[in-house]
């Protein structure tokens, strides 16, 4: 039997798509918070609701991660956040008006991809259809989340 114990004070990442939970560690920087974070991952877990998914468990100050970046990869995936080793709050993840250095533009004259150091930064245009353009050039995103 695999046992993870629980965290005292961080975040719980539930309901995420089967073979996503990489994306998200990737996108959130977590091999970057340092030796004084502890980071679960449970891949490919059953799940009554979407057959599989993953968990990630996030032991670490709230503060240090960005969970916005969550909205833009899955708006479904759940973020319980825990303080005292008890859920606190059960954070609905939503579309961000803006996500940068997540995506990058495609269009080879755009300023943010002839200057190196230039933030790709993304707004969001059409919440219903989850468009979202370059801030530079107004470049339409196309790629698959």
């Amino acid at each position: 039997m695999l046992n993870i114990s629980g965290i005292h004070e961080g975040f719980v990442l539930d309901h995420i798509k089967a073979g996503e939970s990489m994306t998200i560690y990737n996108n959130l920087h977590l091999g970057e918070l340092g030796s004084d974070c502890t980071i679960a991952m449970i891949m490919n877990a059953k799940s009554n609701k979407m057959g599989r998914k993953d968990i990630i468990k996030i032991e670490c100050p709230i503060e240090r991660v960005d969970l916005d970046i969550l909205g833009f990869i899955d708006h479904n995936i759940t973020c319980n956040i825990v303080k005292a080793d008890a859920i606190v709050e059960k954070r609905q993840l939503r579309l961000p008006k803006e996500i940068k250095n997540v995506i990058k533009c495609k269009n080879p004259r755009c300023i943010s991809t002839v200057e190196q150091e230039l933030d790709q930064v993304f707004i969001l245009t059409d919440e219903e259809n989850e468009v979202y353009r370059c801030k530079y050039c107004e470049e339409k995103y196309t790629g698959t989340k």
